[in-house]
């Protein structure tokens, strides 16, 4: 065989050898980044498997590392770190901004006007309106000015005799002038129930909060959801167990999973798979400026039988049959 073959073969075959590992070596295509937002603390891996966000996503065809990347930024508890967390993200470039908590919303709001954001729970007062939200943010609203006087009637239907009710709270939520406080008291006055509010600043003030509801004569208790309570509800159902207080725990039946009397509202889990339509949208184009901000639609009430019976609490059957789970 000619010399010269011999060499176009060689070249020819280091040519086959090299080329898959150029090919290796040529950077994945830019997937969209996925920014994500929490004023509390990273999860588990096995939770982070779990989560109903990704879960909705990898539905819609986004699963991360193949097709889409997440920047994760948590405050662990700390809410004053979450301007610069936004800022982070912001910096990042990441293509969508989702607020895991209310605590968020007002810092990415205020980190950028472009970016788009996604509200897992939202206010009304974020967008224009709900159904042309204008700007760069939409996602998911809350309605708390019509769930506060529910949870009072729920509770009343359960505890008839309570005539002073405590309320705890967590600033800075849930205001004096807030309209799902001005909601509650008008909604106080008409069943003639006389409210007890109590907030607490921090975790280490649980337990005297639930001395001073005792020490007030309080009957039963509605608890305002708040991110940082949420994190604490088996201590807070404890507490609340340990002072015979027949408790609705706002919107969350993770609380009634906890040993919690009761809760009544739009599914938490619910809210984050939703979350990831709005995202799935917002990659493929549409502005979120024309995405609605969807209000939950279906509400559920959850009942711990084996809770009110140790507080010797006789749930009324009318109660019971208005109830989607009732946990014995």
């Amino acid at each position: 065989m000619p010399r010269r073959t011999i060499g176009l073969l060689v070249i020819l075959a280091l040519g086959l050898l090299v080329a898959p590992l150029a090919a290796e070596a040529q950077p994945r295509a830019n997937v969209p980044r996925i920014g994500w937002l929490s004023s509390g603390f990273p999860p588990s891996d096995a939770d982070l498997q779990r989560s109903p966000f990704l879960q909705g996503l990898r539905e819609l065809g986004w699963v991360e590392g193949q097709n889409i990347a997440m920047e994760r930024r948590y405050a662990e508890e700390n809410a004053d770190r979450l301007p610069a967390l936004a800022a982070e993200l912001v910096q990042l470039r990441v293509d969508v901004i989702v607020t895991g908590d209310p605590r968020a919303n007002n810092p990415a709001k205020h980190a950028t006007s472009t970016i788009p954001i996604v509200m897992v729970i939202g206010a009304d007062g974020y967008v224009a309106s709900l159904a042309r939200p204008g700007g760069n943010i939409t996602g998911l609203s809350d309605q708390y000015t019509d769930l506060v006087p529910k949870w009072l009637e729920l509770l009343k239907e359960a505890v008839p005799q309570a005539s002073r009710v405590g309320v705890l709270t967590m600033p800075p939520f849930w205001s004096v002038q807030s309209k799902p406080w001005e909601a509650l008291q008008q909604a106080a006055k008409t069943m003639r129930v006389t409210l007890h509010r109590v907030e607490v600043r921090e975790p280490s003030a649980f337990e005297s909060a639930f001395a001073g509801m005792t020490q007030e004569h309080v009957e039963a208790l509605i608890v305002f959801p708040h991110p940082l309570l949420f994190r604490h509800r088996t201590r807070l159902v404890a507490l609340a167990a340990e002072s015979q207080l027949p408790t609705i725990w706002g919107p969350f039946r993770e609380f009634v999973d906890a040993g919690g009397l009761m809760a009544y509202g739009p599914s938490l889990r619910g809210q984050y798979r939703c979350a990831a339509y709005f995202v799935d949208k917002i990659l493929k184009g549409t502005k979120p400026a024309d995405l609605p901000v969807e209000r939950p639609i279906k509400f559920e009430l959850v009942i711990n039988l084996k809770t009110a019976q140790a507080l010797d609490l006789t749930i009324p059957p009318t109660l019971l049959f208005q109830a989607d789970e009732v946990i014995r």
